[in-house]
This record gives C-alpha cells, structure tokens and sequence, in this order.
C-alpha cells in the first residue's frame, strides 16, 4: 500500500480532510493534493500529518519502537546562514 493511501485511510478513520492536513503542513490544499498524485511525502510531512490525525510516527521492529515527533527535526535542522 502507497503511502498516500496509508494517509487516506488514516484520514477516513479519523474523519480528517485534505483540507485538515494542508492546514497541518501549513500549505495550499492545492499543495496537499500534489503531494498525494506524486506520493511525496517528506519525514517532516509525515510527522505533522500523523500528529494531526492523532497518531504517531514510529519505526517497529519486533519488541523495538521508535517514535518520532517535531523535536526530531528541530534538533537536525541546520541554522540559516
């Protein structure tokens, strides 16, 4: 399964729109439905579309889970200049 019908699903279960979810990014909805033609989503996408539908982001391997958030890409965001 795609991810942009992993993100549908999760969007029908949480009764979230696309509208819901640009607001989340804080982009177009117009940019929300190109992410989903193009199935391009970023980890940062990702992580604020799954906040806002509730969830969390993880990576789970057996008895192991690694739960991402916002403060994940603040600590690896290099400083303008």
């Amino acid at each position: 399964m795609s991810i942009e019908n992993k993100i549908k699903f999760l969007m029908r279960d949480a009764g979230k729109s696309r509208s819901d979810i640009a607001e989340a990014l804080k982009i177009s909805e117009a940019a929300v439905s190109n992410k989903f033609y193009r199935d391009s989503f970023s980890a940062e996408d990702l992580i604020k579309i799954a906040e806002c539908l509730g969830f969390e982001l993880a990576l789970v391997n057996d008895n192991k889970k690694i739960i991402f958030d916002m403060n994940d890409i603040k600590l690896n965001s290099k400083p303008d200049g």
